[in-house]
């Protein structure tokens, strides 16, 4: 069909050099009578391709959409839908009210299963309760964050800390079980020690503690500190500097499997939203050894290095750069909004063949977790987007505005959303993030 249709042309372009040319009736009326043929031939066979894009050979569940990527490979010069620096919200070409499964291959139906949905566990309009530091604690059944370090619905800067709080897992099924719609479980907040300023990454149970990278606030410094996860939370800071100097602002962190040794990330968002001085270190990935004091970097060359995690078996990492987004400063889409995957040496445990694993159509990729299947999770500007371990983006848990992070717990996958929390009951499994 497409060698026969450039045959035509060329015949309708061969014609045109003729057509000044003095022609009986039939002739000059050919041009436009193949043009035509064509122009329907061509409509005929997108009619045929859309139609049978649009009646997927799988069953989609309730509460889901199937979003075929061939349909809108080309949408022409004539739609009015492009998104740009002003646009809010992901790519949702169905115009679907969120929050809703966005499906955009088969293979993320053994993600969520057949009955996922996607509900509203608590809720604190006006306050970003819920941004960062999610870590799931098994026994206790208990999920911890922290609130928005210097966002401006964290009521937190310079002179302000922000908060931890927690969610109890069982009386959120409890809730749930009790209604068809959406809860507001009570989140309670801890009292943590002073030493603890602007929780933003977590990580855990790390022997039977939170782990928890600070940004640090005002000049009180960035920090690691495991925390106890009952009352009175005891507190202990493990590193706080960098042979002498402060850390720029602790973002992220999470423990090689099979170790002990953490790795941490450090961007400038302290600074960005002047909740800290100007940086004085790149933003770099670092490598942390608590039972030798060493610390040392394993990665650098990024604008804003943010989440990080591995493989269940510690060969591969993966670090979000979230560089387009600069706090205060603003959104440069020329910068990265990528996740970058990374060999670990298995001798020196250095960060090395860097490659992009994939760029987040939507806001940044911010926090990142992996399922027990290698696919990868992140939280960015319309909800959680997953890739399969190819970088092929699979599917979102589609909330139409940012995400920050995710944890898995035996409910299913528990999504920060700033004011508000979801819970997703999905069926795959977060690798086991218990170091004991």
């Amino acid at each position: 069909m497409q060698n026969k249709s450039r045959d035509i042309a060329k015949s309708v372009s061969g014609l045109d050099s003729v057509s000044t040319q003095k022609q009986d009736p039939f002739l000059t009326s050919y041009p436009a009578m193949v043009a035509a043929a064509l122009v329907l031939t061509v409509a005929f066979v997108a009619a045929l391709s859309t139609n049978a894009q649009s009646s997927p050979d799988f069953t989609v569940p309730p509460g889901a959409v199937y979003v075929n990527p061939l349909e809108y490979n080309v949408v022409g010069a004539e739609y009015t839908q492009w998104r740009n620096s002003s646009s809010v919200g992901g790519f949702n070409p169905t115009n679907t009210t969120p929050p809703f499964i966005q499906i955009f291959d088969p293979s993320f139906l053994e993600v969520t299963g057949s009955n996922a949905t996607i509900r509203l566990i608590a809720s604190h309009p006006g306050f970003a309760f819920a941004h960062e530091a999610p870590i799931y604690v098994p026994d206790l059944n208990v999920v911890f964050f922290s609130s928005n370090g210097g966002g401006t619905l964290g009521y937190s800067g310079w002179y302000n800390n922000s908060v931890v709080g927690m969610i109890n897992m069982t009386e959120v099924d409890m809730a749930l079980a009790s209604t068809a719609g959406d809860v507001n479980v009570q989140v309670q907040t801890l009292n943590l020690s002073d030493t603890v300023q602007m929780v933003n990454g977590g990580t855990g149970p790390y022997k039977g503690n939170l782990l928890f990278a600070t940004s640090g606030r005002a000049l009180l410094p960035p920090s690691i500190v495991v925390v106890n996860p009952s009352s009175p939370y005891n507190t202990t800071v493990l590193l706080d500097n960098f042979y002498g100097r402060q850390f720029n602002s602790l973002n992220d962190i999470k423990v090689l499997p099979g170790t002990d040794i953490m790795f941490f990330t450090d961007p400038a968002y302290g600074w960005l939203n002047s909740f800290r001085p100007e940086p004085m270190l790149p933003s770099q990935v670092y490598r942390f050894d608590p039972a030798t004091g060493q610390v040392r970097a394993v990665a650098d060359q990024f604008v804003q290095p943010n989440g990080i995690a591995f493989t269940s078996d510690g060969a591969t990492a993966f670090v979000t750069d979230t560089g387009m987004n600069s706090g205060k400063a603003g959104v440069n889409q020329t910068l990265p909004a990528t996740i970058y995957q990374f060999d670990v040496d298995p001798v020196t445990q250095s960060f090395k063949n860097r490659r992009v694993f994939a760029y987040a159509d939507s806001g940044i990729p911010d926090g990142i977790q992996l399922d027990m299947k290698g696919n990868v999770y992140s939280g960015c500007g319309d909800g959680i987007q997953v890739w399969n371990p190819d970088g092929t983006l699979i599917g979102k848990l589609f909330l139409n505005s940012t995400t920050a992070e995710m944890i898995f717990t035996k409910s299913g996958l528990v999504i920060l959303h700033e004011e508000t929390i979801h819970l997703a009951n999905i069926q795959a499994q977060g690798i086991d993030l218990i170091t004991y």
